[in-house]
Formats: C-alpha cells, structure tokens, sequence
C-alpha cells in the first residue's frame, strides 16, 4: 500500500477514535438528550457520521453497502430524532459500529483507493477523494459532539 494510502486510513483511525473519545463516560440518556437550541443529539450524530461514510462511497461506486436497517430513517441527511418512528440503536452498537467502521472500509476499499469512477457532483472520483471529505465530516460532527456534551455539563 503506497505511503498516502497508509497515512488516508491512519488519520481515518485516528479521527475516529477522538470522536469516540469525545463521548467516552456517557450514557444512553446523555446521548439521547438534545439541548434547547438543538435539533439532533450525540446519538444522531455518531449514527450520522456512521452512516456518511459509507453513503458517500455507495454514491460514488453506485454499489450496494450493507447499512443496517432504519440507519436512512434514523441518520440521514435531514433527519432528526423528533421525527423518529422506531427507537433508534443504543449508544454500546453505535459506539460498535463506528469502532470497527475504519478497518472495515481499509479492508473492502485498500485496493481500490485510486480507482476511478464517474465523478460526484461535487467533484469526486476517487474512494480516497470520498475518504477525505467524510474524515473533514467527521469533524464538523465531533465539534457537535463537544459542543453538545458542553450543553449537558459532562
């Protein structure tokens, strides 16, 4: 793997393990809490960032990506837990899922970083291109984190 693939998937580790660090001692009612002003709560976006990813790379390859069920109901872009029909995954199975998330992608997608595909509307053709954006993502949501995790007083 060349030397900017290996330094891709080390900063994807790494930008997930401060997102999961940022809730570390939090509990389901915390996550579930959505402080006045908001209108999502930890438990959405760890779900959101969880489910980013891989929207992006089905996006751009046009393949199927196993997503559990009710990720799109619950997670998606312009969903919010008000409007939630069904209880959403408990924060231990995110926290789960979003452990195991960059090793999965390293090991479905390694070999496959530079291929090329029809570009994105915003330009992307790339896994890697894909890859970058959703780790910037990533960080726009783990400022949501703290932020949030501020409002509890935790």
């Amino acid at each position: 793997m060349e030397k900017r693939h290996k330094v891709l998937f080390q900063q994807l580790e790494d930008y997930r393990q401060e997102t999961l660090k940022a809730i570390d001692g939090l509990t389901d009612e915390d996550a579930n809490i959505i402080p006045e002003g908001f209108s999502n709560n930890i438990l959405w976006n760890l779900g959101h960032i969880y489910l980013d990813q891989y929207l992006w790379i089905a996006h751009l390859t046009k393949e199927t990506i196993p997503i559990p069920p009710g990720f799109n109901e619950w997670f998606n872009f312009g969903t919010k837990p008000a409007d939630w029909d069904t209880p959403p995954p408990n924060l231990e199975v995110l926290v789960t899922l979003l452990r195991e998330q960059p090793q999965k992608i390293q090991a479905a997608y390694k070999d496959r970083l530079e291929e090329e595909f029809p570009a994105t509307e915003s330009g992307m053709h790339t896994i890697a291109q894909v890859l970058v954006r959703t780790i910037f993502h990533e960080g726009v949501h783990l400022a949501s984190l703290n932020t949030i995790r501020r409002f509890l007083g935790k």
